[in-house]
């Protein structure tokens, strides 16, 4: 995600930092840098414009040129400008005052518009709650098929009436039916088209204006640039939208859209598509998406992640086994699983500082496939191998190989990689090959 665009930012900032003191000249010179790699990046041509200049105001109009460190103050600046082009503040849904919420969905077809109703509902059903699916899109009946299939795969009921069917008719019998069963929210997946067209944007009107709708989100494929900002222009311009949804979001390395949409139509970007996985969508947060654009990491969003793949329970017990140097292949194969839930390993590394900056892991080679075999090769051991590796003999090891469809050499290479691991939680945790604790090494504030 953004990794071209943080990369030459890093480039242009490492530049700035590398100079003690800034003149005018050379902060023009590296917004000059700012605007061509935005522009690169896809960026509306008069959103750079905009917001170099206010960087440029902000930069001579505050005497950070006479600061102590001007460029450290130029990238708190820049990080400040981006958090409010990316709309400053988490807009959030709103909630109808009278249940149940109803939120219509549209978007172009390959936007990824009805994958992504089925993944709010299924965030919503997460947070307790009862959604229903519509099937919304009379058109085309793949649309309600697909909408029956992941409905069923992520638990969620989905309503229709039937292709060739009135959209009106659909959503009145829909909100019904929701009544009746309790539903809420209500999640409708209108009719897309190849292109925008006014049959489309006059049946959006109408069913807006046959049932109560509490929000109109937007999804726009993030990895088509300025046309996703056209796209949701257009959209508002008809039906005054309440907030953009960018799908695809892992695929684009260039942020284009995400920086330009909040400024060209005045709606708040409410969700992000991280992931093809049904668990992909994410809410956005304007300052930490800056946060990762300019290399600085996401902290927060890292932590929500982890607190949603562990319990309190779980992490103290791991935590007690680092410290007693009890860690075995069977908690190493729980935390494989439990650090898969919490998204692709190069999400997750972009969100620790330091670590997000592409230049740091340019030769880093992040293979999701290798993860799933040293998972089959954990798997395909006995729980008493797992205890004590020490155990696995030749015939052991090439029963494990065949279980997993890998090779000797690849099991063997992950028992030296886990004692190779041991070893060095030992030397961390202070204790001795007996367990005891050695002297003279550093007491770690998680030790007790």
């Amino acid at each position: 995600m953004f990794e071209s665009l943080t990369e030459k930012l890093q480039s242009v900032f490492s530049r700035l930092r590398s100079r003690g003191v800034l003149t005018e000249a050379e902060v023009d010179e590296a917004l000059r840098e700012v605007r061509r790699v935005l522009l690169e990046a896809d960026v509306n041509y008069k959103v750079v414009k905009d917001f170099t200049a206010r960087i440029k105001d902000r930069a001579v109009g505050e005497n950070v040129l006479k600061g102590l460190n001007p460029a450290q103050q130029v990238i708190k600046i820049v990080n400040e400008e981006m958090i409010r082009l990316l709309g400053g503040e988490q807009a959030k849904l709103k909630v109808a005052e009278k249940p149940p919420t109803v939120i219509m969905v549209a978007g172009l077809h390959g936007s990824g518009k009805t994958t992504t109703v089925a993944k709010l509902a299924l965030m919503f059903k997460k947070q307790g709650k009862n959604p229903l699916l519509v099937a919304g899109d009379v058109y085309r009946p793949a649309a309600i098929k697909q909408l029956k299939t992941l409905g069923d795969q992520i638990g969620v009921n989905v309503f229709d009436i039937g292709d060739r069917q009135d959209a009106v008719a659909v959503a009145k019998a829909a909100m019904a039916h929701a009544r009746t069963n309790g539903s809420d929210p209500v999640l409708i997946d209108v009719a897309g088209r190849l292109h925008i067209d006014e049959e489309m944007m006059d049946e959006l009107k109408r069913l807006r204006s046959a049932i109560d709708v509490t929000e109109i989100l937007l999804v726009v494929d993030a990895m088509t640039g300025q046309d996703a900002v056209n796209v949701a222009k257009q959209f508002n311009e008809a039906l005054e939208l309440d907030g953009i949804i960018l799908s695809k979001m892992d695929g684009d390395a260039r942020g284009g859209a995400a920086l330009s949409v909040k400024a060209v139509t005045g709606k708040p970007i409410k969700f992000v598509g991280t992931s093809e996985k049904m668990d992909g969508l994410e809410p956005f947060y304007p300052d930490r998406m800056a946060s990762r654009i300019l290399g600085m990491g996401d902290v927060l969003s890292f932590i929500e992640k982890a607190e949603q793949a562990y319990t309190e329970e779980q992490a103290k017990a791991m935590e007690r086994k680092f410290r007693e140097n009890k860690f075995d292949m069977n908690d190493y194969l729980e935390q494989l699983q439990q650090m898969r839930k919490m998204g692709p390993l190069d999400q997750l590394i972009s969100m620790i500082p330091g670590l997000g900056n592409a230049n740091l892991l340019k030769n880093a080679k992040i293979d999701e496939k290798e993860l799933s075999r040293t998972e089959a090769i954990l798997r395909s051991m006995t729980k008493e191998e797992r205890s004590d590796p020490s155990i696995i003999n030749g015939s052991r090891r090439r029963r494990i190989a065949a279980g997993s469809g890998t090779s000797v050499q690849e099991v063997n290479r992950l028992i030296n990689q886990f004692n190779d691991m041991k070893r060095m939680l030992r030397t961390l945790s202070g204790a001795d090959d007996h367990g005891k604790r050695r002297k003279g090494l550093p007491n770690f504030p998680f030790m007790r």
